[in-house]
């Protein structure tokens, strides 16, 4: 417990310190934790993950990840031609390969690429959203989102008694859920009410139930996924914590999510 509040202590000053620094040092820091995020989801598969085919996957987290419009270049192809060509790339890899390289092993790795790719590629630009106000969203979600894991974790400690889903994570039970989420509630809805007109009430509670309910099943999807594969976490880069995954799964499913529906202003 004892290293795992150091390190939680000494790696959230840090993040949040370059989230409230911004621009191209904050990018720079999600973009290098998107692509450890990969290097551990390929580990996790069973892939080498320096392996030739593997290469094909960094290419496309680093293309969707990297600071383009801070270095003033646009994008060369949007990501939906872009993930057509890294698709076909990957498919190609098992006709050359005479299926020695399977289509089930490109599927995984395709998947990781846009999975974690698209995750802190919004995680990023949010810092940078169009209304000037990326920091208050940043922290905002951010807020709701350990809120809800905080709520979760000690309403399901003191009153959890029904499974929430025993087959993917035993420990998580229906009254921890429902105590992250009404904790995210409350948090989105402290930060509508001390954010001077930026956020008002309606949004902060459609965005905290976001945050908490899709959050909450990134989180299970981490866990499914590492039960299929056997590992208790995705990587040891920080201690008492894990990988970057561990700590990231409901960022970077939450982060893709609110800005899809337009739930936060576009960047």
């Amino acid at each position: 417990m004892r290293q795992r509040m150091i390190t939680g202590i000494v790696a959230g000053a840090g993040f949040l310190g370059l989230c409230m620094l911004g621009g191209l040092w904050y990018h720079v820091l999600v973009l290098l934790m998107s692509l450890i995020g990969y290097y551990e989801f390929v580990r996790m598969t069973g892939i080498r993950p320096f392996q030739g085919t593997a290469w094909i996957g960094y290419l496309g987290v680093l293309y969707t990840v990297f600071p383009w419009e801070l270095l003033g270049v646009s994008m060369p192809l949007d990501l939906l031609r872009s993930y057509w060509l890294l698709m076909f790339l990957f498919l190609v890899v098992t006709v050359i390969s005479k299926n020695q390289i399977p289509i089930g092993q490109m599927a995984m790795l395709f998947l990781g690429m846009v999975y974690i790719g698209i995750g802190f590629h919004y995680l990023a630009v949010t810092r940078s959203t169009a209304d000037g106000h990326g920091l208050f969203w940043t922290f905002l979600m951010l807020a709701a989102i350990w809120s809800s894991d905080a709520g979760a974790y000690f309403t399901g400690r003191r009153i959890g008694k029904h499974k929430l889903w025993p087959a993917i994570s035993p420990n998580k039970t229906i009254e921890g859920a429902v105590g992250g989420i009404v904790a995210a509630v409350i948090a989105a809805v402290l930060f509508a009410v001390f954010s001077g007109g930026i956020l008002g009430i309606g949004q902060a509670l459609l965005l905290g139930l976001c945050a908490a309910a899709v959050g909450q099943m990134g989180d299970l999807i981490q866990s499914g996924y590492k039960r299929v594969y056997g590992i208790k976490d995705s990587g040891t880069l920080l201690p008492g914590h894990g990988g970057i995954l561990d700590r990231c799964d409901s960022w970077i499913i939450v982060f893709p999510f609110v800005h899809i529906l337009q739930l936060l202003p576009i960047f």
